[in-house]
């Protein structure tokens, strides 16, 4: 079973985050590539990129990804994602991040939500999502607990990448899977 679209859809007097009302949730665009990196590199907190790769992701994974946008178009923040080919009721979430100019008012919560019920839309449903997180990154943490907590759904911890799966000489702290599945899953 898989969670319905109208369980991931609420608004925030159903209890789920909105935007705010200047911003526009979104599909990245190939266009938006640049901006991504951008946003991504002045988190200070993820794992850099490198343009190109944000480039493909706008379009190779557009459908599974979204932006907030301001009222000139321009990507605010984004949510890259992609589904698991061995696990298509499976949304692994590869990189949150919000610019510094609207941090703070919910985006990243309402455009996690907003994926989310898009993606229980598609064929399929949405069973899980799925994301790793270096120990330490409080905020990430609190993201998805609390993504967790609004919609009834349990969330397991274990350790997917120790620092000695990287390559020789990448300094990379341990990535821990969060692995969150949905009500009727």
């Amino acid at each position: 079973m898989t969670t319905a679209p109208a369980d991931l859809a609420r608004s925030p007097s159903g209890g789920f985050p909105e935007l705010p009302a200047e911003l526009a949730f979104d599909r990245p665009d190939e266009g938006d590539g640049a901006s991504l990196w951008r946003i991504a590199r002045d988190s200070q907190v993820l794992d850099l990129n490198s343009p190109y790769s944000y480039l493909l992701w706008c379009r190779d994974f557009a459908a599974t990804s979204a932006v907030a946008r301001d009222p000139g178009g321009r990507p605010v923040g984004f949510v890259s994602g992609y589904r698991r080919p061995e696990a298509p009721g499976t949304l692994f979430v590869w990189q949150v991040a919000v610019d510094e100019a609207v941090r703070g008012r919910g985006v990243a919560a309402a455009m996690l939500d907003g994926l989310s019920a898009r993606e229980a839309r598609r064929q399929g449903g949405l069973r899980c999502l799925e994301t790793t997180i270096e120990r330490g990154n409080t905020a990430s943490e609190r993201l998805f607990t609390s993504y967790a907590a609004r919609h009834g759904a349990s969330l397991r911890r274990e350790v997917l990448f120790e620092p000695g799966h990287f390559p020789e000489g990448e300094a990379h702290a341990t990535e821990v899977l969060h692995r969150i599945t949905l009500p009727g899953s």
